[in-house]
């Protein structure tokens, strides 16, 4: 889910250190296997491994918040983790206004609250004694009460290997020039990512669309992959393009529903990985408030990106997002790349199976801790 703020900054701020501080909490407290990233001196230390359900495509963990059991989304299009207002009001928390803070997404801008969270778990590991964000404008189904986003995530290296229904956290230690698809060494994409800011941490990359260069967003909130409308119609999709057709309608943290449709594009591009005749979604994803490059002093985000690259792409692929290198290393494990369409026409390093309906019959990686590319 594509989340941007402009800030109270001693606020927000606030809650991104307390978050980062949750994340090397889990460094120190659960270390708890290493793998050879495939050099004598590079170790991936693996610091949490948390079991990871799909429920609607959206990547759901177990937490608690009060001793009361939460799911917990991953959202890694999202800036800033946040509880979601109709869970803190089930939870029984008592909501603040937070002054001067705005906050931007899919549908459209909400408002921004806060809430005192006495405990709040992730596996055995606790924060105590928390004030998180609280927004949103509708309720995301009651299994999810918190969303974890990239201001957790940007301090380790993350593996999302939906196939084997497993998150994964590491830290990498003199990884330098070396490759950390730790789990083989055949078909392995590797793309860059762009510098991250610690005031709205983003993972951002450029992908090819009909041969041109598109900057995307690595959103695991995002159910499935969708390119803004506007850049669509620079590719040369539009509503009215023939084989076109709507979708329907969704929303997001804003209050504002959002029209979708669904167009055939020639090529789709990352890495050494390339789709033919994919069905993407798109949409006005940005409609309404428009946030600048410059919403954060001394920053140069870019808040609105032409694609989110969604829970789809990582239910086809076993990726690493690997913070510490700035790079992306993914794997295609099987299954439809893109939502619900026929299936699309790979080339290059991957190969599809026409008997794989599904990435999680596709893909019978190792589960070892340790292991050689």
């Amino acid at each position: 889910m594509r989340q941007s703020c402009v800030d109270d900054s001693r606020m927000i701020g606030e809650c991104a250190f307390l978050a980062a501080r949750l994340a090397l909490a889990l460094i120190v407290a659960t270390v708890s296997g290493v793998a050879d990233a495939g050099a004598s001196t590079c170790r991936l230390i693996k610091i949490a491994e948390f079991p990871v359900r799909l429920v609607r495509n959206k990547l759901i963990i177990d937490g608690a918040i009060n001793d009361h059991k939460i799911g917990i989304q991953l959202d890694t299009g999202a800036g800033r983790s946040f509880i979601l207002r109709s869970a803190a009001d089930r939870l029984g928390l008592t909501r603040q206004q937070v002054r001067g803070a705005r906050m931007f997404g899919v549908g459209g801008e909400t408002n921004v609250e806060s809430a005192y969270v006495d405990s709040f778990k992730i596996g055995e590991t606790e924060r105590k004694g928390w004030r998180p964000l609280v927004v949103g404008e509708r309720d995301l189904g009651t299994d999810v009460a918190f969303l974890l986003g990239e201001d957790f995530f940007h301090q380790i290296d993350v593996e999302f290997d939906l196939a084997n229904g497993a998150i994964r956290l590491f830290q990498a230690k003199d990884c330098d020039g070396v490759s950390l698809a730790y789990w083989t060494n055949i078909g392995v994409g590797e793309v860059g990512l762009e510098p991250i800011s610690d005031a709205n941490p983003q993972i951002l990359l450029s992908v090819q669309i009909n041969g041109k260069s598109v900057q995307a967003l690595l959103d695991s909130g995002a159910a499935m992959s969708v390119l803004d409308k506007r850049d669509a119609a620079r590719l040369g999709v539009t509503p009215d393009t023939p084989g076109a057709y709507r979708v329907g309608t969704d929303g997001g943290l804003g209050s504002n529903l959002v029209e979708y449709w669904s167009g055939r594009f020639q090529t789709f591009a990352i890495g050494n990985e390339t789709i033919r005749d994919a069905n993407i979604v798109f949409a006005d994803l940005w409609h309404g408030p428009r946030l600048t490059d410059r919403a954060f002093p001394g920053s140069s985000v870019t808040f609105n990106p032409s694609m989110l690259l969604g829970a789809d792409f990582l239910r086809a692929h076993r990726v690493l997002v690997a913070h510490s290198q700035r790079k992306l290393y993914f794997t295609f494990t099987g299954g439809q790349v893109f939502g619900p369409a026929e299936p699309a026409k790979h080339s290059g390093a991957i190969k599809q199976d026409a008997a794989q309906g599904d990435a999680k019959a596709a893909l019978t990686a190792s589960d070892n801790e340790e292991g050689k590319p």
